[in-house]
């Protein structure tokens, strides 16, 4: 069974996966949330694809150009070589800001001997709906459905389109591009303009890595999932997608199959945090407008995730014409969690306007417009925590009293307190101080399990969850406190299994999990950091990073038995707290490492 062996390209509008065989298995157009022209990743007979096929004897060796989103897959049998330079064009213009046109562009480069190929072009659009036909025309192979209200799109290229179309064999006597686009060209794409797309693409990118803070330990990784990051942003709005695709299972023939092509509130604050933490701004100022914009009227609640252009509704569908990946059914587009109550929601809100107020100037009517959000959360904030929820993992039936719902309860406060004392409302600050330890002194009684020395998921519970082990990151309790250190043992020895975190492992909606959810393998590695524990930090860091797939990239959730990468793919969540704890145990001293090794 592969291992998620994609690469990411993309131009932050949007993006496309290309194994690493050469084939493009997974692309929508125009952007990131339309439906997709190759979906090979849901179904390998009908999704559709964009494969370079040789014989059997060529070896293929995949990489990233450094510091780029640019992918190489270079075929080599010994003699005849040649790379495929894949990337989707992504560059400044002096005044129309940043040129992201919907296309991808394959560069085939002979490097010896004389290489041959065969093309699999393979659109199937619409999410393979209906029957895609591609036809040869004078400039472009055009490809188009019966229904004429569904898309079409064109392909350019410099070789024989005939043969293109019929998969013969291709030699490559000399350099040879692919132009995929949504939009028919104006002028006809030449060799030359591709060449000069692919230079404006890399300055652009190396231009931007240029700018991501460098640290002692693990600077490649960091820069690696600086630009995953990037490339899972969207210019247009601001707004982060959780992952570039829809209903990678968090287990193989399970139906835990979601649609993540949107922007969840949650993610906001580690977003703000580490992003600002890599040098950044921009990026972090873009997010930051995009979640404020989002903030609704006082008598409409906060989603807990919207599309990336803002949208309220994200109805879920299933397609159940396509087969899912590895048969794993359903494949869903739109994702129902929107409509959940989720009270962390604004704990997560409250932290971004506060990180917003510290790390960047603003007008004093961006400042007003703050404050009077500020104080719109704590009016829903002091009516509904005490309300059971649906919680971070997004359950789908039963509501609960969760620990990390309550903690992000107070976390709101907190941080509203923290934004009236940066605004001198100093009355407001001090009317607010007994909502906060109100919910605090709520928290460390009901939270808390003597029986399990540790706070468990939700109140009155015996359940551990890996959640909670934020509750230092947000500030509630000091990471010496020893209902804290005993909390992260407890998870330890409870929800650890071959140096993978469970999230849980009660029974939920759908039975008992069976995968590891990647981001809790950070949040508990960061957590024994915190407790003073940094060599056993840095050894499962280390371990954790091998189980990346061959270009460093991670997805939702790691199989505990063949560490196999499964869930949607690249995952932002998993490399922002990569990124996270990366700069955490760059900063471990070789004196604290010798401190370690001798406790």
């Amino acid at each position: 069974m592969t291992n998620l062996n994609f690469g990411i390209i993309g131009n932050c509008r949007s993006a496309a996966l290309v194994s690493n065989k050469g084939s493009i298995d997974w692309c929508c157009l125009p952007e990131f949330d339309s439906s997709s022209i190759f979906a090979k990743l849901l179904d390998e007979k009908i999704g559709g694809s964009f494969s370079i096929q040789t014989t059997d004897d060529y070896k293929i060796n995949q990489y990233y150009m450094e510091d780029t989103a640019i992918l190489i897959t270079k075929f080599d049998n010994g003699k005849d070589a040649f790379e495929i330079i894949d990337f989707m064009p992504r560059y400044g213009e002096e005044t129309k800001g940043f040129y992201s046109p919907p296309e991808i562009i394959r560069y085939l480069r002979p490097v010896s001997g004389n290489p041959s190929f065969y093309a699999k072009y393979d659109p199937k659009l619409e999410y393979a709906l209906e029957e895609t036909r591609s036809y040869v025309k004078e400039d472009f192979i055009i490809s188009v459905t019966d229904n004429k209200k569904f898309d079409s799109t064109f392909l350019y290229t410099n070789l024989d389109k005939n043969k293109v179309l019929s998969e013969e064999e291709i030699f490559l006597t000399e350099e040879a591009f692919f132009l995929l686009t949504y939009n028919e060209k104006i002028f006809v794409p030449t060799l030359k303009k591709v060449e000069l797309e692919l230079q404006r693409t890399k300055t652009y990118w190396l231009n931007w890595s240029e700018r991501t803070t460098t640290y002692s330990r693990y600077a490649q990784q960091i820069s690696r999932s600086a630009i995953t990051l990037k490339l899972l942003s969207y210019e247009k709005t601001g707004a982060v997608l959780a992952a570039a695709t829809t209903s990678l299972p968090e287990t193989i023939g399970e139906v835990r199959n979601w649609d993540y092509r949107f922007c969840w509130i949650r993610d906001a604050s580690m977003v703000v945090k580490v992003v600002h933490e890599l040098g950044h701004y921009e990026m972090a100022r873009d997010y930051l407008r995009f979640i404020i914009s989002l903030v609704p009227d006082k008598d409409e609640k906060l989603q807990i995730m919207y599309g990336i252009n803002g949208e309220k509704k994200l109805t879920e569908e299933t397609l159940d014409h396509l087969s899912g990946y590895y048969d794993s059914k359903p494949v869903r587009i739109g994702n129902a969690a929107y409509s959940q109550r989720q009270n962390d929601i604004y704990g997560i809100l409250m932290d971004v306007i506060y990180q917003q107020l510290t790390h960047f100037s603003n007008s004093i009517e961006n400042g007003e417009e703050l404050w009077n959000i500020t104080k719109g959360v704590v009016w829903v904030v002091q009516q509904h925590w005490q309300e059971p929820d649906k919680g971070i993992w997004e359950f789908r039936t039963e509501e609960r009293h969760f620990t990390f719902s309550k903690v992000l309860c107070w976390t709101a406060i907190d941080r509203a307190i923290k934004v009236a004392l940066l605004l001198d409302k100093k009355a407001k600050a001090q009317k607010w101080i007994p909502l906060a330890d109100a919910i605090k002194k709520d928290v460390f009684e009901n939270a808390w399990n003597n029986d399990c020395n540790a706070f468990t998921q939700s109140y009155g519970s015996s359940d551990l969850d890996a959640s909670v082990l934020l509750m230092e990151n947000y500030g509630i309790i000091e990471a010496s406190d020893p209902r804290y250190i005993s909390t992260v043992h407890a998870i330890e020895k409870e929800l650890s299994h071959k140096g993978l975190l469970y999230r849980y492992k009660n029974k939920d909606d759908f039975g008992l999990p069976s995968s590891s959810f990647t981001i809790c393998t950070f949040w508990f590695i960061n957590s024994l950091y915190k407790i003073g524990e940094g060599k056993k930090a840095l050894a499962l860091f280390d371990q954790l990073l091998s189980y990346s797939n061959h270009l460093g990239l991670f997805s939702e959730d790691i199989d505990f038995e063949t560490k196999r990468l499964l869930g949607n793919f690249p995952q932002a969540y998993s490399h922002l707290a990569l990124i996270e704890t990366a700069i955490n145990l760059s900063n471990v001293t070789n004196e604290e490492r010798i401190k370690d090794a001798l406790s």
